[in-house]
């Protein structure tokens, strides 16, 4: 005869998902109605900015994309329709200014000069760059090259969500918590690092240290909040509505001691090494990956070979059993608190390098892929999350070779519905454990 804590536990877990799935509906809903960026939209808080006009035989051109890359800065806008385009940037200096001759009209081309040109804005607050456009044949980047380069920058981006998301799949089995706070554990780890910077401490000082300081704000938290909470006996949703509480008082203390602007860390936007094909990347970049490879095959060699490892799956599959057992639970999670913390700022610093830029809400913004990897590899299963995370930024960054970046994010959660559908428990989770 089953116990009710064994009918109860299906449904709660239903619940959960059901409830992530209808906020994945609503991203989707959100990012598929918004409008394009408008030219006066984009930078718009900064004081310095790149302005033109895109014209061919005095005839405005509308939708053609410009970006602004330099100083560990990147945007981009669309012309509006008499040809404008503005682009704020947080501070003077060089920068790369790109027209994208494949959003131009068929035949038109950029005929005098270079489609990227480097532009300066030194004695004044603004800086005009035109291009002159002209008939030509235009020379384009093969499909396969960018499937390429767009697929090396998708497992970048891929293995750094990773990071966040084991560390949250780890709360998720252990606790049974779905923690929408922990988009602020990402941002957490990269304010850090920009406080240890701005102490003037070498860079192979702050970023460790600003990790370790994760890991010592994931103790906090537990100490201070959850495991109160658990002792109370609090139900499952209860904390989970906490944690969006806790998501949106932390989100805003970061935007009352750091501002609304973007900051930089030192090393962001360095020259780009070319690989093989038309693939660059610069040597943060390899860094971040090379990073991000080694701290995961720590983890799994951690889950897989050690006790507290061991405990930790044990407790996910059955954490009435593993106490029965002899294991401490209550040690065991406020373990898995302080990895999963210390994971999501390593997750945020390498975030802060491939956006570019620190934000008081950057790690919102990742959120809900980090959820999708979780749901989409196995709720409570931190190989299941690897596998999702690694799936869902390939999505992501590939997708854009047929629908607009805009919308790039929606491709990978429409995916994982797709997934949903079919396999319910995900890729790498049980059937018991969704019911």
């Amino acid at each position: 005869m089953s116990s009710p804590h064994s009918v109860q536990a299906p449904r709660r877990a239903r619940s959960i998902l059901l409830f992530i799935a209808l906020l994945f509906g609503a991203l989707i809903l959100q990012t598929a109605t918004a409008a394009p960026a408008q030219a006066d939209e984009v930078g718009e808080e900064y004081d310095f900015y790149f302005a033109g006009n895109v014209k061919y035989e005095s005839k405005a051109l509308e939708d053609v994309t410009i970006t602004v890359d330099g100083n560990g800065y990147n945007a981009e806008v669309e012309t509006d329709a008499e040809g404008k385009w503005k682009i704020g940037v947080p501070e003077k200096g060089t920068y790369t200014v790109t027209l994208d001759e494949e959003t131009l009209p068929e035949g038109v081309i950029v005929a005098e000069g270079s489609a990227s040109v480097e532009s300066e804005i030194a004695l004044t607050n603004s800086k005009i760059v035109n291009y002159f456009l002209g008939e030509g044949v235009r020379v384009t980047t093969s499909f396969f090259d960018q499937l390429v380069e767009r697929t090396v920058n998708g497992l970048n981006f891929g293995l750094l969500l990773a990071l966040a998301a084991i560390g949250a799949s780890l709360v998720f089995g252990t606790t049974g918590l779905s923690n929408f706070a922990h988009g602020e554990m990402v941002t957490f780890g990269a304010v850090m690092a920009l406080v240890f910077t701005n102490l003037q401490l070498p860079i192979w000082v702050a970023l460790p240290a600003a990790v370790v300081m994760s890991g010592v704000f994931g103790y906090v938290l537990d100490t201070g909040l959850w495991r109160p909470l658990r002792k109370k006996g609090v139900g499952i949703v209860q904390v989970m509505i906490v944690s969006i509480g806790l998501s949106l008082l932390v989100r805003y203390v970061f935007l009352y001691f750091i501002g609304g602007g973007t900051f930089q860390l030192p090393g962001a936007g360095g020259a780009q090494i070319a690989l093989f094909g038309s693939v660059t990347l610069s040597v943060t970049d390899i860094v971040s990956m090379a990073t991000s490879i080694i701290v995961l095959l720590g983890v799994a060699w951690w889950l897989v070979n050690t006790r507290t490892g061991k405990a930790t799956r044990a407790i996910s599959d059955n954490p009435s059993l593993a106490a029965a057992s002899g294991i401490d639970v209550d040690k065991v999670i406020r373990i898995v608190w302080i990895l999963a913390a210390a994971l999501a700022g390593l997750a945020g610093i390498l975030w802060a390098y491939f956006r570019p830029g620190i934000k008081w809400d950057m790690g919102t913004q990742i959120l809900l892929l980090v959820f999708g990897a979780i749901v989409l590899g196995g709720l409570g299963t931190a190989f299941g999350a690897l596998l999702g995370a690694i799936i869902v930024g390939l999505l992501v960054e590939v997708s854009t070779l047929w629908i607009p970046s805009d919308i790039k994010y929606v491709g990978a959660l429409v995916v994982l519905i797709a997934v949903l559908l079919v396999k319910p428990q995900g890729l790498l989770g049980r059937k018991e454990r969704i019911g």
